[in-house]
């Protein structure tokens, strides 16, 4: 364990049990936050020191501040589970850890130790507890970091704040799971080679917004992105990994190197191998998408990340026209993977891959 001690600072006007409940009732995603949050400051000189444990409050920072003028902030997502017998559980958090640091170094950011991260994670769940739901419900933690040093300079930062906040979530889709439709962008790109498109850092997701828009704007749920390069082939949507499963038990998904290394799509690979399909990470271009949706070899298709888990994809707009997607509901495929994984994360499938971490008490 790395030597680094967590001081807890009293919170002087927790939040009362019966706001807290109200609150509680329907968090909707991202929207209500808990009392506390973790911080750890990064200098030169100390390195990562003055962890916390405190109020969750706005932060003070310089107008030169160089995270608003050069972006070097990077984050993760994740959830904690209320078990069945009441304790918590964390799902693959070492890989949030490692992927933060791969993201750190892509932006020339310290590199926070494994063990702190995820110290820093269940500090808060601790402290926080009452604040994870039960049921269908999860607790949303945000661990991010961002440069703190006042200058204007193209160069990395000397001083970081690193922080975990987090937020009770409802189910994601109300009234059970739903398909998405989803806008095919042929004008915006998300990332090219060698750019940042496996790091997950804020300036990816602003890049995304304007295709957010335009497929918001023909009637979709979320945007997909081409390939930077010969704008044919798929990359990711806006914030989730994608998968296309055929009709001879074999599952296509993008490969990495321009998209996002997903957590919840590397546990999706591994149980649908085990489930007995066979998964190829290659090239797939837009045009064959269309003449596998319309000739019925492709029979389902879906996309997955932290905060939907796994979504069915139903119709494909473009604008040439659009498509569907088997029958434009959830196929057996994506309901049984997606049945399996929420199963492991909230303990009530045997997790035999030692991917759920026990919080203790």
């Amino acid at each position: 364990m790395t030597d680094i001690a967590f001081e807890k600072v009293p919170h002087k006007s927790p939040t009362s049990p019966e706001r807290r409940a109200a609150l509680m009732a329907d968090p909707g995603f991202g929207k209500v936050f808990s009392d506390h949050m973790v911080t750890i400051k990064w200098t030169p000189d100390k390195g990562w020191h003055q962890a916390q444990v405190r109020a969750r409050e706005p932060f003070q920072i310089d107008p030169a501040a160089a995270v608003l003028h050069y972006a070097q902030e990077i984050f993760e997502g994740m959830k904690a589970y209320r078990l069945p017998d009441g304790g918590f559980a964390l799902f693959r958090p070492e890989q949030n850890a490692r992927r933060l640091n791969a993201s750190a170094k892509r932006m020339a950011m310290p590199e926070l130790p494994e063990d702190v991260f995820i110290a820093a994670v269940e500090e808060l769940v601790k402290v926080d507890a009452d604040w994870v739901p039960g049921g269908e419900g999860s607790y949303y933690l945000r661990p991010f970091m961002f440069a703190t040093e006042a200058f204007l300079g193209v160069r990395p930062a000397n001083e970081y704040i690193f922080c975990v906040i987090g937020c009770p979530v409802g189910a994601y889709f109300k009234g059970g799971f739903k398909t998405v439709s989803v806008w095919v962008s042929e004008e915006f790109s998300r990332a090219a080679p060698g750019g940042t498109g496996e790091a997950k850092c804020g300036g990816n997701y602003a890049a995304s917004l304007s295709a957010t828009q335009e497929a918001f704007a023909n009637g979709c749920d979320q945007v997909v992105f081409l390939d930077a390069v010969e704008r044919k082939y798929v990359d990711e949507l806006g914030g989730m990994n994608v998968f296309f499963v055929m009709d001879d038990k074999t599952i296509v998904t993008p490969k990495l190197g321009t998209i996002l290394p997903g957590i919840t799509r590397a546990s999706i690979i591994k149980l649908a191998e085990e489930a007995g399909y066979t998964v190829k990470e290659q090239l797939y271009s837009f045009d064959q998408w269309q003449a596998d949706a319309r000739s019925g070899k492709m029979r389902e298709a879906f996309a997955c990340g932290t905060a939907a888990v796994v979504a069915g994809i139903g119709k494909v707009k473009y604008r040439g026209g659009e498509f569907a997607i088997g029958n434009s509901g959830d196929g057996e495929v994506t309901t049984q993977l997606r049945a399996r994984l929420t199963g492991i994360q909230r303990g009530t499938v045997a997790d035999d891959y030692g991917w759920t971490r026990q919080i203790a008490g």
